[in-house]
This record gives structure tokens, sequence and C-alpha cells, in this order.
């Protein structure tokens, strides 16, 4: 257990060497002690989504706020369906259950990104005179479809599940044609997000979506700040790759409905290798525009990850009030 001391320069310095550090510091913005734990598989705790999801829905939405979302611009999203992709294993957590249904802050973390997109968001483009996402589609395991099956009650007709397939890209089809079915033409735009991002921010969201209707695709990311080196058998360096050039990239990722079919065919019919969504785009050689994203939109992967993601959700709560 490693727990911060008050002096924020001394926490940074001590984690200077981490890979994680810009992720710590992001959520230090001011004086404050907490812990991060790093705990065992046997400790994660489970909760059942439905209840936790109705006590999470007596929280006041703007507690939840990013400090930068009041400063999002107007972007109408009437036409933008949104994927959630929640059919991943989470074999590197080392839990008993895939990540996206362990516990965050008292609800599964798939919830978070429900939330989000199904209240929140809307509730803040309302106040800005536009209209929230026309549909959402949740890409699930059939497994865990009966246990979120009151939640897609809830939402009557805007929240849907899909089935996944064998590779992303298929549990992408699968939730696309959910999608253009549900929404039929009101429905332009597909943001596809990861259920393991429960960190994504309204302005994120907003900026993307804007970049994608002025560009037809975008991304989020941000500069690369590890340096990386690129090794043809894994052993020997064979050259530094210059850090400028470099993204990592993170969800949601927004295509034009239109765009992303076409590029579906395209890697079918040659057989293509893609590893994300916008990678469809590039295939078509179509432009997609690199979105500044924060660092804080970290993917919950090993089990260190969901201790700093509640350590952002605690700041953001206090920044809050």
């Amino acid at each position: 257990m490693y727990t911060m001391g008050n002096n924020k320069q001394e926490r940074i310095k001590k984690y200077r060497h981490v890979n994680l550090v810009y992720l710590i510091t992001a959520v230090l913005a001011s004086n404050i002690s907490f812990t991060l734990s790093f705990v065992q598989p046997s400790t994660f705790v489970t909760t059942n989504p439905t209840l936790s999801f109705s006590r999470y829905s007596n929280v006041n939405n703007k507690k939840l706020l990013s400090s930068n979302d009041a400063d999002s611009g107007e972007v109408e999203m009437a036409d933008v369906g949104f994927l959630i992709l929640a059919g991943g294993t989470g074999s590197r957590m080392k839990a008993n259950m895939p990540k996206q249904f362990l516990t965050l802050r008292g609800i599964p973390v798939l919830n978070h990104s429900i939330k989000l997109f199904l209240d929140i968001l809307p509730e803040f483009l309302k106040e800005k005179g536009c209209g929230g996402p026309c549909k959402v589609v949740l890409v699930m395991d059939p497994k865990y479809q009966p246990e979120y099956q009151p939640i897609i009650d809830q939402y009557e007709g805007r929240l849907a599940f899909a089935n996944p397939g064998v590779e992303r890209q298929g549990s992408v089809e699968n939730g696309l044609k959910k999608l253009v079915e549900l929404g039929g033409e009101d429905c332009q735009f597909v943001a596809v997000h990861d259920s393991a991002r429960p960190l994504v921010t309204i302005k994120e969201v907003c900026d993307v979506v804007r970049d994608a209707k002025e560009y037809g695709a975008s991304v989020l990311g941000v500069p690369c700040k590890a340096t990386i080196k690129e090794s043809e058998d894994g052993v020997l360096v064979q050259r530094t790759i210059p850090r400028s050039r470099l993204w990592e990239v993170h969800t949601p990722q927004v295509v034009k409905i239109e765009t992303l079919l076409k590029g579906f065919k395209k890697v079918e019919d040659e057989n293509l290798e893609v590893t994300d969504d916008v990678s469809i785009v590039e295939a078509l050689g179509e432009p997609v525009k690199l979105t500044r994203g924060e660092y804080t939109n970290l993917k919950i992967t090993t089990p260190e990850d969901m201790d700093v993601a509640d350590a952002i959700l605690t700041e953001r709560e206090a920044g809050s009030n």
C-alpha cells in the first residue's frame, strides 16, 4: 500500500519513474492525502448492476463533471449514436469476471459510461439547446445481458443490446447494425467507446464529435510521453521513433456511418487487418482528425488502474463542491 503525502512536489518526485505518473499527477490538483491500494484479485468487490445503478441515479450529475466540462461549446448530437463495447474478458485484471463489471465507486465500471451517454451528456446538451445521442447500443456477451435488462427497460428504447463478435471489428459491426436498425436515418455518425474507459469527460466527447462532423472521422488522443523503440525480433533495438509524431489514441472514436460501412466492406473484400475503428477509415484513404483529449481518460487494464480511476473521480467530485 502506498500513501501519498501532503506535499505535491514530493509526491510527484516519488513517482517520477512510474509509467502512470502523468495520470497520478493529473488528479493531484490540490494538496490532499489519499491512498493507492494495490489490491489482490480476491479483494475486488462486485455488485448488482441494477441496484447500484439505481443508487447512482440519485447522484447530482453536475458533481460528476470534470472541471473543464463547462467550457465545452455547443454541438448537436441528435444525429450521433453511441456504441459501448462491453464484450471484453479483461484477462490482465486477474479477476473472476471481466473488468467492465468490477466496482468503481459503488457501481460497475461499465455503468459510468451508460450514465454519461444517457443521463449526464443529454442533460448537459439540453441546457445548451442541443439534442443528445439518438440511440445507445450496448455490445455485451449474452450471458451478462439478463442482469442489465432492467437498465435497458429503464431507458425505454434509447438503449439496446448487441452481441459481440470474435474480435473488436466484429463487435463494432454488430453494434453498428443494431444502431442503424434502431436509429435509421436519424443517426448519421457513430461514436465507439470502450466500456473500460469510465473517465472520459463531456468536453472530450463534445470535442471529438465536433471534429468528426467537420472532417468525417475523429479520434481522441494525447501526445505520447514515453520513448518508443522499434524492434523486429524483440531482442535488439532497430530504431527510436520520434516521439513528436506519436499519439496514444483513446475513445470515443467517431465516424460517419456511411464511411464506416464502406470501410467494413473494403476490409472484408481485401482481408485487411485493422486495430481500431478509425483504422478502417484510414484504409479508405479518408482523413481522420486527431482530437486532443486528456491523460486522465485511462483504460482500466490492471488493478492499479482502478485505484488511479477512483482518485480521479474523487478529485472531480471534490472540485465540483
